[in-house]
């Protein structure tokens, strides 16, 4: 089985997934500014995999400070995470994983730089070992809303690729098929970065899970026919209310699903959950390399010189959603009050 991030030997390994499926490439980092430039450049991505590999960065940077005080720690540390926050706007796993790491040095003020640099690194660990059972239970909740020999649509990637490990949308086919049901997945490519096509059909064939790989616009197509019988996405950002931030193309899907009488799930952990955030509109969009929508790899699809626009998300209004899953239960309307709720208390279902 593959991994998508691990902490060896006191570097960061990643898979390459920019490489996937052509190339199964380990990248090793032992600097930090590595680990930065892995995330802006997407050799990980999903937005639980970019918090992450954030917290590994920042403990691989700490690791290398050479402070003799507290003080001269502390000023290091911050440029690390300052650094760090720099990468991508949109996954606020990212900045839930920094102000995690600057919890844990804030909270033991006691201890000397060195036993500081391990607690960092073993905080690291943690996170990681967490998100996997986050995953994990996460998969358990969503599974129950799945039916014996259904047809799931998803969009983007949010298997063990865009994670630490098992998956958010994909955990939930995941538990759903080791609990015996016979499902079958419709994997949209995902363009522009194809993350559909390159990473979800290869994880789920890795799995022996029936999938069928189709273009983004047969999306509708496929659900008219009555090939579709409910759709899960993941996320990377859900405002208080339930707008949902999550890979360009799933606003669509979800308007489509709306319209023949789909239900749409997001599955997330609650770090996702960002409820300093109204509504999506507040919500930052990633605007990415024009070259990712004129070229595939380093062939060009497009006229050179065409003006290009390339978001990186969008976002799905809540009244589109069905239900949030995610590993304190599955969240419903309304959001507003479910979603605090399940932040705050605990939790629900």
């Amino acid at each position: 089985m593959f991994k998508t991030i691990e902490w060896k030997n006191n570097s960061v390994v990643m898979i390459d997934q920019r490489l996937l499926p052509s190339q199964e490439v380990y990248r090793i980092y032992t600097d930090f500014l590595d680990v930065a430039e892995a995330i802006r450049k997407m050799v990980v991505r999903g937005a639980p995999a970019i918090g992450v590999a954030a917290a590994m960065g920042i403990a691989l940077g700490a690791s290398d400070i050479n402070a003799k005080d507290r003080r001269g720690f502390v000023k290091e540390f911050k440029k690390i995470c300052k650094i760090m926050a720099a990468t991508r706007p949109t996954a606020v796993n990212l900045f839930w994983a920094i102000e995690r790491m600057k919890r844990v040095a804030k909270e033991n003020p006691k201890l000397g730089v060195d036993e500081l640099k391990q607690v960092l690194i073993q905080e690291a660990k943690k996170i990681h070992k967490e998100d996997i059972e986050i995953n994990k239970q996460m998969g358990r909740y969503g599974s129950s809303l799945i039916k014996n020999k259904a047809a799931i649509l998803t969009h983007c990637n949010a298997g063990a690729l865009a994670t630490a490990g098992y998956g958010t949308a994909l955990g939930v086919i995941r538990a759903a098929v080791e609990q015996g049901k016979k499902i079958k997945v419709f994997a949209d490519e995902t363009r522009p970065f194809l993350q559909g096509s390159r990473l979800t059909a290869w994880e789920l064939m890795k799995d022996g899970i029936d999938t069928t790989l189709i273009t983004d616009n047969m999306a509708g197509y496929m659900m008219k026919k009555g090939l579709i019988d409910v759709v899960i996405v993941g996320a990377d950002r859900i405002a208080s209310n339930g707008d949902t931030a999550n890979k360009i193309g799933s606003y669509s899907v979800a308007v489509l699903a709306k319209e023949h009488k789909i239900p749409f799930y997001v599955a997330a952990p609650i770090s996702t959950i960002d409820l300093n955030i109204k509504h999506g509109d507040k919500i930052p969009i990633e605007e990415r390399d024009t070259k990712e929508v004129t070229h595939i790899k380093d062939i060009a699809i497009a006229p050179a010189g065409i003006k290009v626009r390339n978001p990186a998300f969008d976002v799905t209004p809540n009244r589109l959603i069905t239900a949030i899953i995610t590993e304190r239960g599955i969240a419903r309307k309304s959001f507003e009050k479910s979603l605090k709720r399940m932040v705050k208390a605990g939790n629900i279902s």
